[in-house]
């Protein structure tokens, strides 16, 4: 536990048991959610938006009911000014174009939200996000599965993140439901980009992580997600090495000990598992949190921004079936290299 002001409280590890569920209002079938389809601007593109002046797109509070945005206006003028700011004042100019990119992003899903007139319900319980590369084969299982758990309440976020594999097509014919929406970017930009973009669309009280490949069974994320729908907490990792989970690959679990024990060192936690896909959120705590990494690096990133907070932390058990490169396994030691300079780069929130 961290016991210095404003810093995150480790409450420990334990096993809720989820209640029966108490969401039994049925859905507004007169609802359809939007399918989005995000295109990234070119280096051109880019290059155009960096001359804009920084205060032309202006959008109002998500609590107001009404959004109003502006397009930017090129100022001719002061081109060359702004040029040279960008070379000059900038530390690191990638963060920069990053926040421009992802605010053209946002812009065109409210924008394509208003233009077919279709709203989504103005709270859910829960959100779910689910990231999608390359995973033609298990989506259609993982979401079938988040339907027969999960309570209605729940809104679910896919984010396919420009699959080749045929999962847009699939996707693009899957049938409108009011709790559901569905973005499409035609190019591989990470999972930890993919998870930011949803995060800035969620809706529910409380937002989890679920990743498409079905190493996690979604079934578990109910017991992720419940101490904090119950108030018992504001994190929840679901760890694959208490009691009760599960972890059959041995280099797996040391790779990840590493990695959790230098965390541990650098955030005061004594979590058992920080690279856990299944982590639970309060949806409000985590849409004021200001995340970068665009790929692994998200889970220490997270890890450590959450430390800095004044929020309880809790460990619960889950279930995980890995999977070999072969079937499709995407992550490797270049990733675990990048979680390395992460924690230090992020080694004070």
């Amino acid at each position: 536990m961290r016991d210095s002001a404003g810093c995150g409280k480790f409450l420990g590890s334990g096993d809720f048991d989820s209640p029966d569920l108490l969401w039994k209002e049925p859905m507004n079938p007169s609802l359809s959610p939007p399918v989005l389809e995000l295109h990234m601007p070119t280096q051109s593109d880019i290059s155009a938006d960096l001359m804009f002046t920084p205060d032309t797109v202006a959008t109002q509070d998500r609590a107001d009911s009404k959004t109003e945005a502006t397009l930017p206006v090129p100022s001719e003028s002061t081109a060359g000014e702004h040029r040279e700011s960008w070379s000059l004042d900038l530390v690191d100019p990638t963060d920069d174009v990053i926040r421009r990119t992802e605010a053209t992003l946002d812009f065109i899903a409210e924008a394509t939200i208003a233009a077919n007139s279709v709203q989504p319900l103005d709270h859910y319980d829960l959100t779910i996000i689910v990231p999608v590369y390359n995973e033609l084969q298990t989506l259609p299982k993982v979401l079938d599965r988040i339907d027969e758990v999960m309570p209605r309440s729940t809104e679910v976020i896919i984010v396919d993140d420009g699959s080749t594999d045929g999962t847009s097509q699939w996707l693009a014919g899957l049938a409108p439901r009011a709790n559901r929406r569905i973005i499409r970017r035609r190019c591989n930009h990470g999972k930890g980009s993919a998870v930011r973009l949803a995060i800035r669309h969620s809706l529910g009280g409380v937002v989890a992580i679920q990743d498409a490949d079905l190493e996690y069974d979604p079934a578990t994320l109910l017991r992720v997600v419940w101490p904090i729908l119950d108030g018992n907490a504001d994190v929840v990792y679901g760890s694959r090495y208490l009691d009760g989970g599960s972890d059959p690959s041995w280099l797996h679990r040391f790779g990840n000990w590493m990695l959790t024990k230098l965390s541990n060192l650098m955030t005061g936690l004594r979590l058992t598992d920080m690279e856990t896909c299944h982590k639970a959120f309060d949806g409000e705590m985590l849409r004021g949190i200001s995340l970068k990494e665009c790929r692994f690096g998200f889970e220490p990133e997270i890890t450590a921004k959450i430390a800095a907070r004044d929020v309880r932390v809790l460990e619960v058990p889950t279930h995980y079936d890995s999977r070999g490169y072969d079937e499709g396994k995407k992550i490797g030691w270049k990733d675990a290299v990048s979680a390395l300079a992460c924690m230090w780069t992020y080694r004070k929130g």
